[in-house]
């Protein structure tokens, strides 16, 4: 006779011990679901962050174009307007030149070292460097003689106006400080737009404006190297 315990333990030997093959992918899917859910928390983490940098990045660089529409909203430098599309100051006829020259007149050689000189006392708190990465000053000609010859005269006409920022023997009225030049050292570049980008007549054309570009949002300030104040030297335009 067989005893009932006998079979049960026959039973209990035969009865497979590995989970079952839906088991086993119901077991994966969850783990792939978990994964998928922490890397997609993670990008959308990502994108999140980089969307609000970018918007405070942009309120800083707002508050920055404020800033240079503040000063040009002031009496003392009527004539002189902010593009906020194009990023630029425009100095009207606060800085045109006569044709085919490259000279400034004492009064505008004034009114370009007290608004550079009030530029930089706006812009030098933490928001100013974090954010502004120079300031271009372009010249532009009309459009009389040669591509070549006007684009040197444009850069001639660039220059000149940051000679009047630093030259030391200026007669002007308006003093830069030796931290104001240092500034300008660092911020200012100089670039030459021959005839492009004209305006509506020849005169309105030989100008020159002040283009600020930026940061990008996570790029980094490149550290400047101590400048040589007694390196400074001398123009060779005339700065009459």
């Amino acid at each position: 006779m067989r005893t009932p315990s006998a079979n049960r333990v026959r039973d209990e030997a035969e009865k497979p011990f590995w989970i079952s093959y839906a088991d086993l992918m119901t077991a994966l899917m969850v783990l792939f679901l978990a994964v998928m859910s922490v890397a997609l928390l993670s990008v959308t983490k990502e994108i999140d962050d980089r969307a609000g940098e970018e918007i405070r990045f942009q309120r800083e660089i707002d508050e920055v174009l404020r800033r240079f529409e503040t000063l040009t909203g002031e009496e003392r430098f009527a004539g002189i307007t902010v593009n906020r599309e194009r990023r630029t100051v425009e100095f009207g006829g606060r800085a045109r030149f006569p044709f085919a020259q490259a000279t400034l007149t004492s009064d505008q050689v004034d009114v370009l070292r007290e608004f550079v000189h009030s530029v930089l006392g706006k812009i030098g708190d933490e928001i100013g460097r974090r954010t502004l990465k120079r300031i271009i000053i372009d010249g532009f000609t009309d459009r009389t003689g040669t591509y070549l010859g006007n684009l040197d005269l444009s850069l001639a006409r660039s220059q000149r106006v940051i000679c009047a920022l630093l030259a030391a023997s200026s007669a002007s009225k308006v003093a830069i400080s030796q931290a104001d030049a240092d500034e300008i050292k660092r911020l200012f570049v100089i670039c030459g737009y021959s005839w492009n980008a004209q305006k509506p007549t020849d005169e309105e054309s030989r100008r020159v404006e002040m283009r600020l570009e930026f940061y990008g949002v996570r790029e980094g300030r490149v550290p400047t190297l101590a400048s040589d104040t007694s390196a400074l030297g001398t123009c060779a335009l005339d700065l009459r």
